[in-house]
């Protein structure tokens, strides 16, 4: 049973240090504690796993269009649909969550490559 769990609970982990630590590099982007921060990292996995692949298939034609780069966008709309739904998460604004975006995902495929 846990052997299954493991690989969620990793990405789990990996999601909240990587908004972690975003929080303390993006003045615009806050936790109000610790119960927030994993709150959010779970709901953005499921957003990432859900509404993110639907947001790029009805944007495709945009994203052809700017040679994938509307992607970033998608990001940065996923991050902030996030924040309004957490209570205690918030971001100032759209380019707070769009370079947020950016590093966490850039963190996060860091620390994965350290870590696998």
């Amino acid at each position: 049973m846990m052997g299954n769990l493991t690989p969620f609970l990793v990405q789990w982990a990996l999601t909240s240090l990587s908004l972690w630590v975003a929080s303390y590099i993006f003045s615009g982007l806050r936790f109000a504690d610790g119960g927030s921060l994993l709150v959010a990292a779970l709901l953005l996995g499921f957003a990432n796993a859900i509404v993110k692949p639907l947001l790029i298939l009805f944007t495709l034609p945009l994203t052809v269009l700017t040679m994938g780069l509307f992607l970033l966008v998608i990001n940065a709309l996923v991050l902030m649909l996030v924040s309004q739904l957490v209570s205690g998460f918030s971001i100032s604004g759209f380019w707070t969550a769009f370079f947020a975006s950016i590093f966490i995902s850039l963190f996060s495929l860091f620390v994965s490559g350290i870590l696998f």
